[in-house]
């Protein structure tokens, strides 16, 4: 344990979370720091190991000899620190933690909570509202819903639904068009942040290459949306961002065509962890509660929208 005293506990998560994540940045968005404090972190603890632990080549950081053979135990270190700290805090075991991206959190799955108290009223349940990667074998989070491709390295991803994207806009706006290509001749509203581009669900309709007309670009899902319900353009969006206001008739579908992103929402767990009564539950009733609402989608857009 005298060991310990050697080096800042701050300084070995930073060598920890770089040498397993690979980047500065990535380490960075994991702690919730600027990629530049990592940085200092990792010279701090360097200095105070005596040695060398990452290479600084022009591409990033690359593990010397001595990183190689710390990171594995580091990396069981801190699992058993976070497993420590999960049993400290969770003492009736009541709680169920899930990280999620707030846009996801904001307009679907906040809404349909009162459905999983009415069935599990023993379950507390606690949202970690956030974009950034989380690993469930290091924090107190329980399971996490991610967008993505599924293929993180170091956990376990089930795929929960494929995403499938298609413009919306607001009623008025969609008694105008008549065929795709009317759409370019709409305002649109540009999620800055998105995965995917107006030419993936373009392609899929045939207008490959077409040019859109861009209005407003925004760096949040949820303001896109907004300003899409109050009539100032067209957006690209996707079944649990737009579901509820479809269905609750304030926007409409204008074309059949839900195109492919390659993504797809996932529940992501610790791997090879033992998965708790309380997440068991909470993933079968994600799963029944999606079903629900995408055949609900389904049937709202069949019945607003003509083949093409």
């Amino acid at each position: 344990m005298r060991n310990l005293n050697l080096v800042h506990l701050n300084g070995l998560r930073a060598l920890e979370a770089v040498g397993r994540t690979g980047s500065l940045l990535a380490a960075a968005e994991e702690l919730g720091v600027t990629p530049g404090a990592i940085s200092q972190q990792i010279a701090k603890a360097e200095a105070q190991l005596g040695r060398q632990i990452f290479e600084r080549r022009p591409k990033g950081l690359a593990l010397t000899e001595a990183g190689r053979a710390a990171l594995p135990k580091l990396t069981e270190g801190f699992g058993l620190l976070s497993s420590a700290v999960a049993s400290a805090r969770s003492g009736d075991d009541r709680t169920l933690t899930i990280s999620v991206a707030p846009v996801f959190a904001a307009r679907w799955l906040v809404r349909r909570l009162d459905g999983f108290f009415r069935l599990h009223p023993e379950i507390d349940i606690r949202i970690d509202a956030t974009t950034r990667l989380v690993d469930p074998a290091v924090s107190d989070v329980d399971l996490a819903i991610r967008v993505g491709r599924g293929d993180w390295p170091g956990v376990e991803a089930e795929q929960l639904l494929e995403q499938e994207i298609f413009p919306v806009l607001a009623p008025a706006l969609a008694t105008q068009l008549k065929e795709p290509r009317d759409l370019l001749a709409v305002p649109t509203v540009i999620d800055s942040q998105a995965m995917f581009g107006w030419n993936v669900w373009l392609d899929a309709v045939g207008l490959q290459g077409a040019a859109i007309t861009p209005k407003h670009r925004l760096n949040e899902a949820s303001l896109c949306l907004d300003a899409v319900i109050s009539g100032q353009g067209v957006m690209l969006g996707w079944q649990t961002l737009t579901v509820d206001a479809i269905l609750g008739g304030c926007l409409s579908v204008p074309f059949p065509v839900r195109a492919r992103t390659g993504f797809a929402h996932y529940i992501v767990t610790a791997k090879g962890g033992r998965e708790t009564a309380k997440a068991k539950a909470f993933r079968a009733w994600l799963k029944a509660e999606l079903g629900e609402s995408m055949a609900a989608l389904d049937a709202a857009i069949g019945s607003q929208v003509p083949a093409l």
